[in-house]
């Protein structure tokens, strides 16, 4: 692991790029356990105040320290995604690893429900919802909601991928020994899919956590809880430009771009770096 992260920092610079971005902001996330306000408290601070040292992101016109607001609301966005991407993960994995060894009915019978998933408009199905179970939808529950629609793609890569290894020679000599069908998966099948699960877990938290902005933006989500979409949601319902508190939106706005482009630049990068061709490109060989 350490050699890996000692390759991709010295040979990659997207990979230094987003090493710099994704840790400034989990640090961000990390200081919200030390924030001297609580995220649900308004007026403790002075209202509409510019960025100062006092205030590095300055204060909204609910007298809340922005800065710390938004660390309580990278937090949650960060768990959010990290949810979706988990429950998502689980269900690509059972089924692209049982539909591509299986085969034959199953496989068509898994690949029709994956087909169906596919063509599905996801956005306009969690606004319906949004709104059907607007008083219940904590963080968790739109995590699990998200993650149960974020599979598709994947379970097709991992599919094919399988495909590919129930035809080698270990896959034969696994089924000549006895071994079950779940343990061929779990034992044979598992570590070569895992790359693959490992890139698009970061594919899927990007989405997941550009979904739920999309949302909160919308007013769709529980707006009292801190997350970068609520950011926003706040600073358009008190009108931050028209009024010129630009700081409002400017730190969810700027907090958001780091994140998704660190985020994308983890994702290219590794995922570069998992093909034995491009790694040997990448560092010269």
């Amino acid at each position: 692991m350490l050699t890996t992260l000692r390759d991709l920092l010295k040979y990659d610079g997207r990979f230094r790029i987003a090493f710099i971005f994704l840790l400034a902001v989990l640090i961000l996330a990390l200081l919200s356990f030390f924030s001297p306000y609580r995220p649900n408290r308004t007026f403790t601070v002075p209202i509409d105040r510019p960025p100062s040292l006092d205030h590095p992101f300055g204060t909204n016109s609910r007298g809340q320290d922005i800065f710390w607001w938004m660390a309580f609301a990278v937090r949650n966005s960060l768990a959010l995604g990290l949810i979706t991407a988990a429950v998502s993960r689980v269900i690509a994995v059972l089924v692209g690893l049982t539909a591509g060894y299986r085969g034959g009915f199953i496989d068509r019978a898994l690949m029709s429900i994956n087909d169906s998933f596919v063509v599905m408009p996801v956005l306009p199905i969690l606004i319906l919802l949004s709104f059907l179970i607007r008083g219940q939808l904590n963080l968790v529950t739109l995590g699990v909601i998200m993650g149960l629609f974020g599979w598709p793609w994947d379970a097709r890569l991992i599919r094919a991928q399988v495909l590919s290894l129930k035809e080698r020679p270990f896959t034969q000599t696994a089924v000549y020994s006895g071994s079950t069908p779940f343990r061929i998966t779990l034992n044979e099948h598992l570590p070569f899919v895992l790359p693959i699960v490992f890139a698009t877990t970061i594919n899927n938290l990007i989405w997941a956590i550009g979904m739920e902005v999309t949302l909160s933006v919308l007013g769709l989500s529980d707006v009292t809880l801190p997350t970068i979409g609520t950011a926003i949601f706040w600073a358009n319902q008190h009108q931050a430009l028209v009024a010129g508190i630009w700081w409002w939106l400017a730190a969810p706005v700027l907090v958001a771009v780091l994140l998704f482009l660190g985020l994308y630049l983890f994702f290219s990068s590794v995922n570069e770096y998992i093909d034995p061709r491009t790694r040997l490109r990448l560092m010269g060989g």
